[in-house]
């Protein structure tokens, strides 16, 4: 099982920066709980603070709502920020923050008082990567009805899930993009290799194709369009492992001109239904763009104060054209470039997102849930549609589509869990109603054992 890089988690560039983005989205639902609860000073925790944009967020929740809150963080041993540090600090107007050392898996046993709002972001798959494979998740979602309070809440984030039978159903998609075939080349070994992951069965074998040749995918040539045939859930690891690289490639500067990520420059919408916005940057001195593209870079881009801005698709196209050059100096052994490669591959590389479709992430939840130990059954399950979430991410979207032949849909999945007496037959109804839309008839059915076990 990879080690947690607590290192490589908690450098400023990534802990500070990268992984502190939408602090309003992560706060929507555990401001929609704290509306909700009925205690008058709501005892919060949140699962992996990271650079506190969550934290923050809260805190100007709270003050808009005249509320104050006991806010407890618990964070990984030896990770890091600056962000978080700042953050509790602020939050210190509206409430008291505490932070606590520990992993999810341990929340048991970390938490001594009941929390009326337990909440977390793209937690599931540092549990799945380092704490023990689905057991671990599953474990986790055992312990969250112990410490929640009764009536409390479970609010999650996460990358939106593929829609597929299983992650295993096999797939074929085309690769064309140098850019994609050298990091497929680069990635996919890594991976399958050092990676915990569930791709060990026979029919999970990733088969490359080139002219009709079956070749290895390590060894696969990127001026030749591939035609893979894979896991559904492995390619999705590939496509959301390249968005995460193009981001962390972008940030370090090595391609020669950063994005503002964050931020209303970001969000500089052309057609924001469709994903198409003009990107801010700025330049560097590494240059992996062709003289003569970086001459066009430039040529179309407008001086905007201290940066550029360009058209979205056309700022795609050039980072594609240094992202390929790059990682051909890699592969290479340019010492500068690997290292930005190996930071990422520590960080990151190795991980697997442990997929659950908004269906399997229901259900999974409730019926472990279920499972705790305690003086009264209960079960977690959103008790409204509305506590149902998509959030499409249009501008990933658009360049996927324009770049692969097969793309996956980009978005984030927010859920509110109610923690629900199994008893209360009125509010247990409301909430199976909730989720019917949702969650399909086998799965409702493996629900509705799970709160009967008796039959």
């Amino acid at each position: 099982m990879p080690v947690f890089a607590a290192d490589h988690k908690s450098t400023p560039a990534y802990l500070d920066t990268a992984a502190n983005a939408h602090g309003d989205e992560k706060a929507l639902l555990m401001a929609r709980s704290v509306d909700r609860v009925a205690a008058d000073r709501p005892h919060v925790v949140e699962i992996g603070p990271g650079g506190g944009a969550a934290v923050t967020a809260l805190a100007s929740l709270l003050r808009e709502r005249g509320r104050s809150a006991d806010l407890t963080l618990i964070e990984v041993p030896d990770v890091e920020s600056r962000g978080l540090a700042h953050a509790i600090e602020r939050f210190s107007a509206v409430g008291t923050c505490r932070l606590l050392r520990g992993h999810a898996q341990d929340i048991g046993r970390l938490v001594e008082r009941p929390a009326d709002v337990v909440s977390a972001s793209a937690l599931l798959h540092e549990v799945y990567s380092y704490g023990g494979g689905y057991a671990g998740i599953h474990s986790l979602m055992r312990d969250l009805p112990t410490i929640l309070a009764p009536g409390g809440f479970f609010a999650y984030r996460d990358v939106y899930a593929v829609r597929a039978p299983s992650l295993h159903e096999r797939v074929t998609h085309v690769y064309d993009a140098p850019s994609w075939l050298r990091f497929l080349r680069l990635f996919t070994p890594l991976y399958l290799s050092d990676g915990t992951h569930p791709y060990h069965h026979a029919q999970d074998e990733v088969v490359v194709r080139q002219d009709s040749v079956i070749v290895p995918v390590a060894r696969l040539q990127a001026s030749t369009c591939a035609v893979v045939r894979a896991p559904v859930g492995l390619l999705r690891e590939v496509q959301r492992h390249y968005i995460t690289f193009r981001d962390h490639a972008w940030r370090s500067g090595a391609l020669g001109f950063v994005p503002v990520l964050e931020g209303r420059p970001s969000a500089d919408w052309l057609d924001a239904r469709s994903g198409h916005k003009r990107v801010h940057y700025t330049v560097t001195a590494a240059d992996w763009l062709p003289r003569s593209q970086r001459a066009m870079l430039m040529a179309v881009s407008e001086p905007y104060g201290d940066r550029y801005a360009v058209d979205g698709d056309i700022f795609d196209a050039c980072t594609d054209i240094a992202l390929a050059a790059f990682l051909t100096a890699v592969e290479r052994g340019d010492a500068e470039c690997g290292m930005v490669w190996n930071d990422w591959a520590a960080r990151e590389g190795r991980e697997t997102y442990a997929y659950l479709t908004l269906d399997e992430l229901i259900t999974a939840v409730a019926v472990h849930s279920a499972e705790a130990s305690g003086e009264r059954r209960t079960v977690l399950l959103p008790a409204r549609a509305d506590d149902i979430i998509v959030r499409h991410r249009h501008y990933y979207s658009r360049y996927l589509r324009k770049r692969l032949a097969n793309p996956l849909a980009d978005a984030k999945q927010l859920v509110l869990f109610s923690h629900i007496d199994v008893a209360d037959s009125e509010i247990l109804g409301e909430a199976l109603a909730a989720v019917r839309g949702t969650c399909g008839k086998q799965n409702l059915a493996r629900v509705y054992t799970a709160l009967n076990p008796g039959g």
